[in-house]
Order: C-alpha cells, then sequence, then structure tokens
C-alpha cells in the first residue's frame, strides 16, 4: 500500500499537533481514526535497512542516500543539519565530520514504532532547525492495564532480496499499571546491492542494537529510563572516499514528566557518545600508493538538559521551557601504513547553546492560533591543530595559521514562529511564518584542512571552513488545507524560504584552477585541485507537495503523493546542489478486512536544475511499478510482502551521489543506480 490515509483528515483540531505533525506508525493494529492524521508504516514497505527511505515517501520529504546506512532525509531542499532529527526525543550530533551516521542510522527498521514528522517548521519547543523536524521512536513495552505483572514482546523479521540482507528485532520484557521493565535487541547485516546489470561495490552493512527500558508511575510523577547502545560493523558508502569501519554509540536518557494543578513539567537529561572509524583500503579495493592510505578516528559526545512547561487555563496553553546542549568532537587523520602521518583537521571542539521559549496558544477569531518565540546563546571554540612530521610543510602552515587565529565565537539567535488554522466547511486551512535560525556546524566553521569531508555532501571537493562565517536566518511561510469530502482527501501546501546567510560551497578565491596558496596545494595533493570553502551566500527554496486520495469503491482506493520544489542561490545564478526532482506516486489497493494489495507506480522528472559550483550532473527522469501486499490474519500476527522495480529497470536516483569505489559493475564518477528487482518480506509477531 502507499500512503494509508484512506480516513478524512479533517477533523475540529484540538491543538497544533493535529493540524501540522504526520505520525508513521510502524507496528500494531491499523488506527483509521482521522484525528491522528496517521500514515502507517506497515504500508510504507522496508524495502532498505534506511529507515530514512521511510520518510522520504511523505510528501515534500527525500533521501540523500550516502550509502545502506548513511541516508539524510530530505524536506522541501533542506537536508543534513537543517532538517533536526531526534530519536526517542533525544537530539544527539553524528560521529564523523561526513555524517556517516546521521540521526536515523540509530532507527533500525526492525526497531522502529512510530516517526513524527513535523510539516513545514518545527515547533519551538523542539529546539533549532531550519526547517521541518523529525522525532523516530523505537519500540518499547506499554505499562499494562491492571496491577497484575503481564510478560510481553514485539519481534520483527525482515528480509530483502536485492541486498541479500536480512533484520531481527525484539522487545521483550514485563509491565503491569506502575511499573514496567524491557530489553531490546535488533542484529541485521546486507550484502552488496544488486542493479539490472551486476552489483554495486561496497554498498554492504552490519548492524547490532541492544538496550534496556525502566518505567515507572508514582505519586511523583512518571520516570523514564533508556539505556542503549549500538555496534555498526564495515559497512560501505561509495560515494564517499571513506567507509564505515566502525561506529560504536552509547545513549542514555532519563525523563520526568508530572503534572501540578493546570501544569505539566516534562524533564530530560541525556547523553550520546559515538566512537567512528573510517577507512580507505580495508574495505574497498586499496590505494596505489602507500602516501594515500588513510585511516580517520572520530569521536562526538552530546550532553543535553531540557525542561519543557505546559499551563492549560480554559482554552489557553502556554508553552515555555529552557534546554541546553553541550557537544564536544575531536577529529584524527593517519596513514596505517606511516607511524609518522597524523593530523588533527578537526582538534578539541567544543559547541555550547543555551536556549529558551515561550509559546501561547489561544482561539482566534473562528479558529486557533499560536505565536511564540526562541532564543539561543551559542559559544563554540576549537583546540589547537597538531600535524606529525610525515605531513608535508604547507600542511603544517596551515596548521600553525589555524592555531594563531581567533577561534573563539558567541552569538545570540533569535527564533519567532505563528501559526493559525482553522475550520471551514470544506476543510481545515492553515498558514504559518517563521524566522528560524541555524548555527555553523563544526566542520563549516573550524575545517582548516581541505578535505573530502562534507558534512555528506559526496560532491567529490575538498572544503575548508571558514572562522567568520554567520548564521544562517531563514523567513519560512506555508499555506495549505486538509479537505475531505464524501470519497475524497487532497492536503496540499505550497511553501516559500528566503534564507540569508545560506551556507553553501563557495570557490576558494577568485582564481578557481589556479594554485596560488597553501590551501590550494594541499588541496590538489589531496586530490582536488580547486577546493571550496563554506561561505554565506543567499538562497531561496519554493515549490508545493501533497498527499491526496479517493475511495473508488467500497474495496478500491487511490490514494498519492506529489513533491515539487525550486531552490536557488539568489546571490548569483545557480541552483542549489542535489534538490530532489519532481515526483509522483501513485497507489492503487484492493483493501479486504484483513488484507491488501496495491500496485504502485512512482515518476520522477529530470532533474536539469544542477548546481554548477558544485560540479553536479544532471540526470534523466524514469517510472517504477511496484507491488506491495499486507496480511494480518491475526490481532497478534502481521506479514506484509512487496517486490519493488517489477521491470527491473536501470534508472539513476538524483540523490544517490557518484561512485568513489574501484573494481565495481559501477564507474569511478558515475551517478549511482538505483536498485533492480528487489524482493521483501516482513513479519511481526506481537504480545
Amino acid at each position: 500500500m502507499l500512503l494509508s490515509c484512506s480516513a478524512a483528515v479533517v477533523t475540529t483540531p484540538a491543538c497544533a499537533e493535529d493540524v501540522f505533525l504526520d505520525t508513521i506508525v510502524v507496528t500494531g493494529h491499523r488506527n483509521h481514526d482521522a484525528s491522528l492524521h496517521t500514515l502507517h508504516a506497515e504500508d510504507m514497505p522496508p524495502a532498505a535497512a534506511d529507515t530514512a527511505q521511510m520518510i522520504s515517501r511523505l510528501p515534500g520529504a527525500a533521501i540523500n542516500n550516502n550509502g545502506s546506512l548513511s541516508g539524510q532525509v530530505q524536506y522541501r531542499g533542506a537536508s543534513g543539519f537543517r532538517v533536526g532529527t531526534r530519536i526517542n526525543h533525544q537530539s544527539f550530533h553524528s560521529g564523523g565530520p561526513n555524517l556517516m551516521d546521521p540521526p536515523m542510522h540509530y532507527a533500525p527498521p526492525a526497531l522502529v514504532d512510530a516517526i513524527e514528522v513535523y510539516r513545514g517548521t518545527a515547533d519551538l519547543a523542539f529546539g533549532p532547525s531550519l526547517v521541518g523536524g523529525v522525532n523516530a521512536e523505537l519500540k518499547s513495552l506499554p505499562y499494562a492495564p491492571t496491577g497484575d505483572f503481564d510478560p510481553g514482546y514485539d519481534v520483527t523479521a525482515i528480509g530483502r532480496s536485492a541486498d541479500r540482507s536480512h533484520a531481527l528485532g525484539a522487545v521483550f520484557g514485563i509491565a503491569n499499571d506502575r511499573l514496567r521493565a524491557f530489553g531490546l535487541v535488533s542484529t541485521e547485516a546486507g550484502h552488496d546491492k544488486n542493479i539490472p546489470h551486476g552489483e554495486i561495490a561496497n554498498t554492504h552493512h552490519d548492524r547490532d542494537v541492544f538496550g534496556l527500558g525502566v518505567g515507572a508511575r508514582h505519586v511523583t510523577g512518571d520516570w523514564e529510563l533508556e539505556l542503549r547502545r549500538q555496534e555498526t560493523g564495515p559497512t560501505g558508502n561509495p560515494p564517499f572516499a571513506m567507509d564505515i569501519d566502525y561506529v560504536e554509540t552509547d545513549f542514555s536518557r532519563l525523563a520526568h514528566e508530572v503534572t501540578v494543578a493546570e501544569t505539566t513539567i516534562r524533564t530530560s537529561v541525556a547523553r550520546a557518545a559515538v566512537d567512528h572509524g573510517m577507512s580507505n583500503s580495508e574495505h574497498r579495493p586499496p590505494p596505489s600508493q602507500t602516501m594515500q592510505y588513510r585511516y580517520t578516528s572520530a569521536q562526538a559526545e552530546t550532553l543535553t538538559f531540557a525542561l519543557d512547561l505546559l499551563t492549560v487555563a480554559g482554552s489557553h496553553e502556554f508553552g515555555y521551557g529552557i534546554d541546553l546542549e553541550r557537544n564536544d568532537f575531536d577529529v584524527l587523520i593517519t596513514n596505517p601504513r606511516m607511524s609518522t602521518f597524523f593530523v588533527t583537521p578537526l582538534p578539541g571542539i567544543a559547541t555550547n547553546r543555551t536556549g529558551a521559549y515561550l509559546n501561547f496558544e489561544r482561539p482566534l477569531g473562528r479558529g486557533m492560533a499560536s505565536i511564540g518565540a526562541r532564543i539561543d546563546r551559542h559559544k563554540h571554540d576549537a583546540g589547537r591543530a597538531s600535524t606529525g612530521p610525515g605531513v608535508p610543510a604547507t600542511a603544517n602552515m596551515l596548521a600553525m595559521q589555524f592555531n594563531s587565529a581567533n577561534r573563539d565565537w558567541r552569538d545570540t539567535t533569535t527564533d519567532l514562529l505563528a501559526r493559525y488554522w482553522r475550520m471551514a466547511d470544506y476543510g481545515t486551512w492553515r498558514a504559518s511564518i517563521a524566522r528560524k535560525h541555524r548555527a555553523p556546524t563544526y566542520l563549516e566553521r573550524y575545517g582548516w584542512l581541505p578535505i573530502a569531508a562534507s558534512a555528506g555532501l559526496a560532491d567529490g571537493n575538498n572544503y575548508v571552513g571558514d572562522l567568520g562565517l554567520k548564521p544562517e536566518a531563514a523567513l519560512i511561510a506555508e499555506l495549505g488545507i486538509d479537505m475531505a469530502a464524501g470519497r475524497w482527501w487532497l492536503r496540499p501546501t505550497v511553501f516559500y524560504h528566503s534564507v540569508d546567510d545560506y551556507i553553501q560551497g563557495a570557490p576558494y578565491d577568485d582564481t578557481r584552477g589556479v594554485v596560488s596558496g597553501p590551501v590550494e596545494m594541499v588541496s590538489g595533493m589531496n586530490g582536488d585541485p580547486t577546493p571550496l570553502r563554506f561561505a554565506n551566500v543567499e538562497a531561496r527554496m519554493y515549490g508545493l507537495d501533497a498527499d491526496f486520495g479517493y475511495q473508488l469503491a467500497p474495496r478500491w482506493r487511490l490514494d498519492g503523493v506529489v513533491s515539487v520544489v525550486r531552490a536557488k542561490r539568489t546571490d548569483i545564478s545557480d541552483d542549489l546542489y542535489r534538490i530532489s526532482p519532481d515526483k509522483v506516486t501513485v497507489g492503487l489497493t484492493y483493501d479486504r478486512s484483513s488484507w491488501s494489495l496495491t500496485l504502485e507506480g512512482v515518476a520522477v522528472a529530470a532533474q536539469r536544475r544542477v548546481s554548477r559550483t558544485n560540479d553536479e550532473q544532471p540526470t534523466g527522469g524514469y517510472g517504477l511499478l511496484n507491488l506491495y501486499a499486507a496480511w494480518q490474519p491475526t490481532g497478534h500476527l502481521f506479514v506484509s510482502a512487496g517486490i519493488e522495480n517489477l521491470g527491473n529497470r536501470t534508472y539513476a536516483d538524483h540523490l544517490t551521489g557518484y561512485n568513489r569505489v574501484l573494481d565495481s559493475d559501477v564507474g569511478v564518477g558515475e551517478r549511482i543506480p538505483g536498485l533492480g528487482c528487489n524482493v521483501f518480506l516482513r513479519l511481526s509477531l506481537t504480545r
């Protein structure tokens, strides 16, 4: 099936989340309650190990595919750090400067319970997020309805043919109405991916997750403790110069919620620690010269604290709170064949943010309105770069320049958000306008060594940072309506984003192609004589997206999604890099009480609007046919299966990047093609 929004989506909205939030429910019984605005992921096939693929089926969404477990969510032209993403409401930073482990890397499909996606602009309480916002909820054991302890479990098995992969995830534990305790475990692995005429080398993956959770309901409030560890083994990343050797990550989070009078108080403290190793020789054909061997070690630690309060006074709501975040990063590049070669391209970086927000929601005329503000104080600093005796003298010169510069940065950003929604006879109107900011990342500011670390851009260019970068400032406006009448429903949205000081790669100097300084000399040694620097430019993004459906007959339904986005620089005549092409998806579903069958068509337009600055290549359009089936024989067993790319068609997804691995059936520098015919099967058993 496609998006299971066949129920009417127009009801009296009680709060902003009813209107501005979509939820993908991954397991459990189907619920056609229109007020939930639910998109069922049991109808969104687990055709890939990367859960970001699931989100890419939503209106306005896409995925920048950098490897089997490294996909970045793209939403209305924005991706990477611009789209705020959390796991179990916990924000954290990825381990490496190329985002090989973006947030959805930590949400294995067999363990995901639900995914919340903000339509447009995220709530101010969500934290800094330029466009959209995503929260993936992992499975847990719910409280039981009575005081008797009751065991429970949720087991999911997934298999796919295109990469000969398997996944097995389970949650198990015991609970009553006041206490619950559970464990979770997931293991998965896959081989190189099949394409119609061969394989894409270095697209294997390996990932294991295990953890514990405890919850208690007490007179002092509700308490939750989560402990989780993820171990990612050798995993290929053909658009990058290196592959994942390992990612070992520990998560911990303690949360408390209590209601006092008319105020609900939520408190949480959390930590995430990532240890990440990357190699250009251990999992792909090694370089031809000893000097070109590289191994990168990276560490990242994120500490967060949040205090959120919600006071209800009649039909008025006041939301307010504070949140703190500290991040520590360190990156070391070595040559495993030369002990004298080592360099710290991102040394001892610390970023601190302290934020506070206030939001007020009340009736206005025949509708509801909310208005709020958020202020964040940022402080960034970096340690001293170091180099080994085997590093060229020009790189030592760049390190000395970096060490002598003022690396301390402080600034304050202020976000504003206003929303309005109201019922009409034919639907619910919704509108929002916002001023949102994004502070430069540690890579964009402190990357002093020209290397192919680009936070996942994967455009083949080397990049350096800029200590003088300003925060991005976006003016965001959107207007939409959720309509339903009789047998049809439609939810269109138009949006416009104007971004001042947009951070984008720009030529290092005005004499591109002419080696005139140490940055270009070192970059040339690293394979790119024309490096880019992260710079503040001007940009805008606009477009429309919608999901829709029509009940053709009692058991036949047609539904689909359309997404159109344009993204341009406004300071020069150029398009932004790696923007999703126009896309339409339509599914025809035959639906019975316990099973369904869907034939889906996907049409993707050619993408000719490409970035000259990033040397981006255009792609042609294509169409695909997919077949999905779902069966729920009992209340505890759910089975889904499907065949994607029924015609085994050769095509290139514009967002997959370019191959950088030798000895593959895809040439070096070629766009990585989409999968060939892929058969999948998922079994879920719950109690």
